[in-house]
Order: structure tokens, then sequence, then C-alpha cells
């Protein structure tokens, strides 16, 4: 524990919510000047059984958050995921499955570099259990890869998307971004349009930003500015709505039924427990309390630690919550029952019930549902302020 706790009030426990479980693999080939999460460049050979172990001891530790709820979705992230070899995946889910109940219907899904994939890997990793992929092709075009200091071509990542369908994928994710250094409306639109021609399930698509520790924060390269970034948006949305997308949250898109569900938990304020070097969970315990924790970061600490791997965790503090829920409900399109406040925080809709009336008088709040307006979108950080 790290500094005081919070005063919490002894409130009536919130109805527990599903149960995901997200594992982080740290270890990347190249570090992307835009990336913020927990990578590390590695040459040689990653140390699969001894992080098979590190992972199962971390679990072992945290096996009373998960009580007799079982594990609804499960997202690999990292990192690069796909380094790892099918086998390394086939073992630990083995092993999860003698620790773990899982919904029969669990979503599953692993983060896949094109850049990382040989003939035969997707097949090994539907075989270990895995159902789902998020393929990291960012853009296909040639100049804004190399900007992006992503390790595949063009032609690798029109490779992988045929593979993921040769190996009996029908659900996976196509990420892209856009506001790319350089990037015009027209690459951006034909970015999309080279996505949809595969006709993918789901589709992430957000906008660069400049994240701190990163390089392209300390040098930062010359990107569109407000006006073109609004057409590039406009135009994509646009298209994207035409194919038979829906936004339902603020970067993600879906043909009908296949919104990923890991997402869908994070932002119905789910809980999700942490595996892995520099993971982040979230659970809410018998007592009423919601605790966030964290893992190690560095590989090297996470792979020698002895006893718990977390490294720190706080209760959210009943003042918080509010925020804390609506700042994750309100980025889906269509918000939430209002219902799910008290079942997720515990606390009755009337201690948010002043900020909610004003923001519905303003026209920022649908009536009757935690939903932002289409004004409410456009303006949605200034609306989560009011519940500072």
């Amino acid at each position: 524990m790290h500094g005081p706790e919070p005063m919490i009030s002894h409130r009536p426990a919130a109805v527990c919510p599903p149960l995901s479980l997200y594992i982080h693999v740290p270890w990347c080939v190249r570090k992307c000047p835009y990336c913020d999460f927990n990578s590390h460049a590695f040459s040689g050979t990653i140390p699969e059984s001894a992080y098979l172990e590190a992972l199962l001891e971390d679990l072992d530790q945290d096996l009373a958050f998960a009580a007799d709820r079982p594990i609804k979705t499960v997202f690999i992230g990292g990192g690069t995921p796909s380094l790892m070899s099918g086998e390394f995946y086939h073992r630990l889910f083995s092993r999860l499955r003698e620790r773990l109940t899982f919904d029969p219907d669990a979503e599953i899904t692993l983060e896949a570099n094109p850049g990382t994939l040989e003939a035969g890997r997707f097949e090994a990793f539907r075989n270990a259990g895995i159902n789902r992929l998020s393929i990291g092709v960012q853009s296909f075009h040639p100049d804004h890869l190399t900007a992006l200091g992503r390790i595949h071509d063009s032609g690798a990542a029109h490779r992988a998307i045929r593979a993921a369908r040769q190996a009996g994928f029908d659900n996976f994710n196509i990420d892209l971004m856009h506001g790319l250094p350089g990037q015009t409306p027209d690459q951006a639109l034909l970015d999309i349009q080279t996505a949809l021609d595969y006709n993918p399930p789901h589709l992430s698509w957000y906008q660069l930003t400049l994240e701190p520790n990163t390089e392209f924060y300390s040098r930062p390269p010359d990107l569109p500015d407000d006006d073109r970034l609004w057409e590039i948006y406009s135009k994509g949305a646009n298209l994207l709505h035409h194919s038979g997308y829906q936004d339902y949250e603020v970067s993600a898109w879906c043909r009908d039924g296949m919104a990923s569900q890991h997402n869908l938990n994070y932002w119905t304020f789910g809980d999700y427990l942490a595996l892995g070097a520099g993971a982040h969970g979230k659970i809410s315990l018998a007592d009423g309390t919601i605790r966030r924790y964290w893992k190690t970061r560095q590989p090297d600490a996470y792979l020698n630690r002895i006893g718990s791997r977390t490294a720190g965790s706080d209760v959210i503090a009943d003042a918080d919550l509010p925020l804390e829920f609506l700042m994750n409900a309100l980025r889906l399109s269509e918000g939430v029952e209002e219902s799910l406040f008290s079942q997720r925080t515990g606390l009755p809709l009337t201690t948010v019930g002043v900020q909610l009336a004003v923001l519905r008088n303003e026209k920022l709040l649908e009536m009757d549902r935690l939903k932002a307006t289409h004004l409410g979108q456009r303006y949605l950080n200034s609306l989560l302020e009011r519940f500072l």
C-alpha cells in the first residue's frame, strides 16, 4: 500500500459485477514512438516458461478476488502478445482453467502485431483457446507505418488479416489510427476502406495522441491541425456508418452483435483481475469497497519477485466513485440504465441527483438514462468535470 487509505464509509456492498481477466505481455520487438504502454524492447529468446510460472504464482496470490465468479472475458495485451508461442498459450490456459471457472462462451482476445506472425501461428493461438484477435494494423500506408515506427509493412498487414480468416477467426478487430503525421483526409479514408474490404466484425479507429513519456511527446511530429482532424473524423465516421458499422463506444465500431465484450465490461464498471508485468486490475470486495491495484512493471523484477507481485493498490473513495463510474459508462453511445449506477458503486443515484438534473436541463444528458446527448458527447470532458 502506498500512502494513506482514502476515507470510506461503511455502505452496503455493491452487487458483484461480471469478472474479466487482463493478462499483460510486456515484451515487443521495438518500442513505437507513440506508445505509452508498459512495453520493453527485447532481443533474443523470451523466457516463456519462467513468465508462465510467474503469471500462475501471481494469480495464486489473487484467487480470493474471483470468489465464485466465472471469467466472462479475457484480454491479452502488451507489448506484443503475439511474440509468445501457441504452446505458451496452450499451457497457460490449461493451468488457468485449473484455478478459475471460465464462462462457456468466454470471449478470449489476443493482440497481434502483423510483424510477428510466421505461418501457422494463428492456428496455434486458436488451438490454445483464443477465439478473438485484435490486429494492430494502425495504417496501410507505407509512409505512415514508417512514421509510427511499426515493424510491419502494408503487405504484412494484409497477410495477417487473411491469415486470421484462414485460421477460423470469425471474430476479430482491426486497429487503425487517424490524425497521423502528414495524413490527408483521403489517406485516412483509404485506410478505412482497405480495412472494410475484409468485412471485419469490429474496428478500433482512434486519433493519435501525444502521451507523456513517449518519443513523440518529447519530439512532436507534424500532426494535422484541428480543422483537418475534424474533416478526417467526419468523413471517416460517415463512411463507417454507411458501411453498416455502429460507433458503440468513443473509438470502437462494430457490426450488429459484435461489440467487444471485454471492453463493454470496462465501460460498465465491471471487475477485472490483473496478471502480468504492469497489469492493472479493479475488484469489488465483500465489504463494499472497490479497489484498484497494479503489478510490478519491470519484466525482470516481475519474473524474480518472491511473494506478491502487486506493486500497489488503493480504495476508490465514495466521493470519487460517481466520476469513476460515469467516465466509463458515458463512453458508450447508448449509455447505461440508471439502475446500473447503484449496482456497480453501491451508492444511491441521489448521490448525483443534483448534477444529473442540471445536465439534463442543459440538454447534455438524456432523460431517464445515463446517456450523453449528441451535444453532451461533443463536450464530454466538460460534462464529466461536473462530478469532480
